[in-house]
């Protein structure tokens, strides 16, 4: 998990502050915050206390305001990271640190660069659907939407195939932690990821982990700002991906007018997409932000030191910039939501995602027609820590294509095609 805030403290006035554990389905209770004002004190089991914030403004101004760090040293009760961090990396970095850290590795994310990278996205796609069967069941997440992303920013960073499965299960305790597993997860994927960029160093082969590793680099990286680096490029370059794939394709599969409607325009993947970040948030909530100084917040006083996490998800629905939030609909223009966050820690691989979720979706749909959820909504499992928030399977039913009958040139209920 990305380092949280251990024994922070918040103001003491006022009254005790909001149990907020993490759930899957935190909706109705953001909304109900949201009713009452746009900024809440909370506590966070694991991390502490800390100010909420759920309005679409309030959040937007929280991610733009230089006084709010991403440091955890500005945290005023901070002793240590829990033993869950990995290096150190630009999602708990602030200007000008960040900025140097984010130039060296933006050029590999524009959307040129996605665009050239697109056929070999489809390839592992196609690759994917091909070893799932032609008709039964299959699950979409771990057959389908965990190693379409995965494999695709495994090969961009230059990690051995051999050794994927054992990142991912290092990367899902990470962002999900559960005491012990997140600690040793942690040590190993540290372990791990040393060894690869050593091995990079010495034997540099194009990759972009490689090429950060190269003792002469342009504005070389620190050992523990590469292994900063490698371990927020590679969880994040996959984990929300998985989320968006999956709650896309459930979203649609529970909603037969806007599937039906995407069918018959299929131009209209990119605003599912869109949609889907709005009113899903694969990532609920921005990484926890600390009071470098004493501030008001939407009209809350924010001490020095105080942890603010604010929630994309609860901006997202905010019916003032959102008309009737809670509706899935692909006609809506979902512009300014904050599924990808907002200024500059703004997602770095939001261009990959947004394609990989389009290639996937619209590869599905076209090899897969007759695709229906093999299981009650109401029965899924989701995986919900305070970041993120992701189903665990999608059980599908796949039905194989139903051939035209009649004669060539016929429609499929027999009828000759006319001009």
């Amino acid at each position: 998990m990305i380092r949280s805030p251990r024994g922070h403290t918040v103001c003491a006035d006022g009254p005790a502050p909001l149990e907020w554990a993490p759930t899957p389905f935190p909706f109705d209770r953001l909304a109900a915050l949201r009713a009452e004002g746009p900024v809440h004190r909370v506590h966070v089991p694991g991390s502490g206390d800390a100010w909420l914030v759920v309005t679409r403004d309030a959040v937007r101004a929280a991610l733009t305001d230089p006084r709010l760090r991403n440091d955890i040293r500005h945290s005023a009760g901070w002793e240590s990271d829990g033993g869950h961090a990995v290096g150190r990396n630009m999602l708990q970095s602030d200007p000008p640190h960040h900025t140097r850290l984010r130039r060296l590795v933006a050029g590999h994310f524009t959307p040129g660069r996605i665009a050239a990278l697109r056929p070999r996205i489809e390839a592992v796609a196609r690759g994917l659907l091909d070893r799932m069967p032609e008709a039964g069941t299959a699950d979409l997440v771990g057959g389908y939407a965990l190693p379409l992303p995965v494999t695709v920013i495994c090969d961009l960073l230059g990690v051995p195939a051999e050794d994927r499965e054992d990142f991912h299960t290092w990367s899902n305790d990470l962002v999900t932690p559960t005491g012990a597993e997140a600690a040793a997860s942690a040590a190993a994927l540290t372990g791990y990821l040393t060894g690869l960029i050593a091995r990079k160093a010495h034997t540099p082969d194009g990759t972009l982990l490689a090429g950060l590793a190269a003792p002469d680099a342009s504005g070389a990286l620190s050992p523990e700002e590469q292994l900063g680096m490698a371990f927020l490029l590679l969880v994040a370059g996959h984990e929300t991906t998985v989320n968006l794939i999956s709650a896309t394709v459930l979203a649609l599969l529970t909603h037969p007018d806007q599937l039906a409607l995407l069918r018959a325009r299929p131009e209209l993947a990119g605003a599912v997409v869109e949609e889907s970040l709005r009113l899903h948030s694969p990532v609920h909530a921005g990484a926890f932000r600390f009071a470098a100084e004493p501030l008001e917040l939407a009209g809350t006083r924010v001490a020095a030191g105080d942890a603010v996490l604010v929630s994309l998800a609860a901006a997202s629905r905010d019916p003032l910039a959102f008309p009737d939030p809670d509706r899935f609909d692909l006609t809506r223009r979902p512009q300014g939501h904050l599924g990808f966050g907002h200024g500059v820690h703004h997602c770095l691989g939001a261009p990959l995602a947004r394609a990989e979720a389009v290639v996937a979706l619209n590869l599905l749909l076209e090899r897969h027609p007759a695709l229906a959820l093999d299981a009650g909504p109401e029965t899924l499992t989701w995986r919900a820590g305070t970041l993120l928030r992701g189903l665990t399977a999608l059980p599908v039913r796949l039905r194989p294509r139903t051939p035209p009958s009649g004669p060539p040139g016929a429609d499929p209920e027999g009828s000759p095609i006319r001009p």
